[in-house]
């Protein structure tokens, strides 16, 4: 059976929603029956390492993959859920196949998508397709934190990824607050004076 009788169910996630600074970074899957990848999980449960190799078996296998994000000043401008859900609905549109099915991590479904779509929460957990779209958001995300420590290395950026960490929050307090930090989240706003 080719790929066009067949019906692709595409698998979103994203990453990224509560970190202080950096966008918020979604993921779209398509994956084909017997994709022969395994030990996909949720990516919060896997090494970096193990992420990093199964996001390289997921970019090779997949029918279609796609990785979208909202900027921080979306975030700012609409909020943190609704540009996750941007972020989300960017990655499906940018899949090069057409789709019978999006499934969705969590409880909402992004507004505008022109196909089917099931909220599945804890999907990332539950099914593969959501499982390899939130490894593929966690990687992408991480190596942008990594890029922005090679620019702000006093900021810790390569360990905390953004998150709030005890660490984070002293050198937001030291150094004050750069272009990538969020402005409309509260530890943000303090050091800002707002």
């Amino acid at each position: 059976m080719s790929n066009s009788d067949a019906e692709l169910v595409a698998g979103v996630d994203e990453v990224g929603r509560g970190p202080l600074a950096g966008p918020v970074v979604a993921a779209a899957v398509v994956l084909q029956q017997g994709h022969g990848i395994r030990g996909l999980a949720d990516s919060k449960k896997l090494t970096p390492k193990r992420r990093e190799e199964l996001s390289e078996q997921i970019m090779e296998c997949a029918v279609s993959w796609s990785i979208a994000e909202a900027s921080r000043e979306e975030i700012d401008q609409i909020n943190i859920l609704h540009a996750s859900l941007l972020a989300m609905r960017r990655a499906v549109e940018n899949l090069q196949c057409d789709l019978s099915l999006v499934l969705v991590d969590g409880n909402r479904i992004p507004q505008g998508l022109t196909m089917d779509a099931e909220a599945i929460v804890g999907g990332d957990a539950k099914v593969e397709s959501i499982s390899a779209a939130s490894i593929l958001a966690k990687v992408a995300r991480d190596r942008m934190m990594v890029e922005l420590h090679q620019y702000h290395p006093q900021y810790g950026f390569d360990r905390h990824k953004g998150y709030p960490t005890k660490q984070h929050l002293e050198a937001l307090n030291q150094y004050g607050v750069l272009d990538q930090h969020r402005r409309s989240f509260a530890p943000v706003r303090k050091v800002m004076g707002l």
